[in-house]
């Protein structure tokens, strides 16, 4: 009988070939993973990522409320007070369970691709569901170049709004983007220089876009982002590096340890620095929606499924992930061929996928197994994998994220 909580796998931490080998001869190319939670000291909680409500703060109430589920995910959360295996995704097979990172690091170019592997030699993306009441305090993430001088990676992302996690908008369903055009270094300072005396005003240099469910957005390194309140599904670059612009959100209390936690300590009050960590072309675009705005763009030629760009575009001429949304009508089955690896959530339905089970479960407890995840591997994607849809009422929806370059012929943005 399949064990149903975590708490009843074996961990395994060597020994992982045979384990490997045996769950995808099984899955046909096709890993299960288990739910990753993560929780967020100085956010609230949305509600909408199906955990029972008894579970939001099953870290301790001191670690704050589980606002975040990660996805086919090799990178660390970068919390304070940290479980040792926080934000990493786990394979679960039989009755045993081994790290995504351990499994990629094992089986290399099979699991993520020769060029992923020779490149990074490690999955270098994920995704996740971030779920808030209310925004998010105006923040940026670090490039390439200012990451590493803390010995970090710099972080790109992307949006979408998944239509079955929204069912409400919480209580601000709106991104504040950059900075109005036209605003100086000198006010970003000011604002910087006014922390410690309440709002330091920040959001009064920006503007404001209502999200809209179906939709999504490119957010690069370097650009100010003070995301809504609908809950998102993320790809972004394996890193978890950010520096909080805004002191008060909703009453709460932004430290400055937020801003300045990936920046060198010798820098830590340099607000010339700090207000040049900003990327000034970009942050004032007076275009800016056009230029990071996405609509779904539905891929041609299919029958009984619809398969949709909902994350695309390029970064200074680099892809650094990518998205598809699945929907495969009631009864239909069908192979759908891709570039490489992949993770995999189920937001809607059920059926299977290369004969694996996918569930879409109404409510999670913290220690359930699920059957809505997966990674798919290099090899199995390339050579397609069939979807299924069991249902004869319901449409099966799955959201699907890829590493960088793997898909040169997706759209750019606009």
């Amino acid at each position: 009988m399949q064990p149903t909580s975590v708490s009843n796998l074996r961990t395994l931490d060597k020994h992982l070939k045979p384990f490997l080998e045996e769950a995808l001869e099984q899955g046909r190319g096709v890993l299960r993973l288990l739910p990753n939670w993560v929780p967020r000291s100085f956010l609230h909680p949305g509600k909408r990522l199906k955990l029972h409500p008894d579970d939001l703060y099953a870290f301790g109430l001191d670690r704050g409320g589980i606002d975040e589920r990660w996805f086919a995910s090799t990178t660390e959360a970068a919390n304070e007070g940290r479980r040792p295996d926080e934000g990493l995704s786990y394979v679960t097979f039989g009755n045993g369970r081994a790290l995504l990172r351990d499994a990629v690091a094992e089986l290399g170019a099979t699991a993520v691709g020769r060029e992923i592997w020779e490149k990074y030699h490690r999955w270098p993306v994920y995704s996740k569901f971030f779920d808030n009441m209310g925004p998010i305090p105006h923040h940026m993430h670090q490039n390439e170049e200012q990451a590493a001088l803390v010995g970090q990676e710099g972080k790109p992302e992307s949006y979408y709004f998944p239509l079955q996690h929204n069912n409400v908008g919480n209580n601000f369903p709106y991104t504040f983007f950059g900075l109005i055009p036209g605003t100086t270094k000198a006010q970003v300072r000011a604002c910087l220089e006014a922390w410690n005396r309440g709002d330091n005003g920040i959001l009064d240099l920006a503007q404001a876009y209502r999200l809209k469910p179906g939709t999504g957005w490119l957010v690069p390194p370097c650009v100010l982002h003070a995301p809504g309140s609908l809950c998102t599904y993320e790809p972004q670059w394996g890193s978890d590096v950010f520096g909080m612009y805004q002191s008060l959100v909703e009453g709460r209390e932004v430290p400055w340890s937020l801003l300045v936690k990936d920046v060198p300590p010798a820098k830590h009050h340099d607000l010339d620095f700090l207000v040049e960590m900003l990327d000034w072309e970009q942050n004032t675009d007076p275009n800016f929606k056009a230029n990071h705005y996405l609509e779904p763009v539905p891929m041609p030629d299919t029958e009984g499924y619809e398969d949709a760009w909902i994350c695309y575009g390029r970064i200074k001429g680099w892809q650094c992930v990518t998205a598809k949304r699945l929907t495969v009508n009631p009864g239909t089955q069908c192979t759908v061929r891709d570039n490489g690896a992949y993770g995999l959530i189920t937001v809607q339905g059920e059926g299977r996928i290369n004969g694996v089970r996918l569930n879409c479960p109404k409510v999670i407890r913290f220690l359930d197994m699920t059957e809505d995840e997966a990674f798919v591997v290099h090899d199995a994607a390339r050579a397609g994998v069939v979807y299924e849809n069991t249902s004869a009422t319901e449409p099966l929806v799955v959201l699907r994220y890829f590493g960088p370059e793997v898909n040169p012929e997706a759209p750019d943005v606009g």
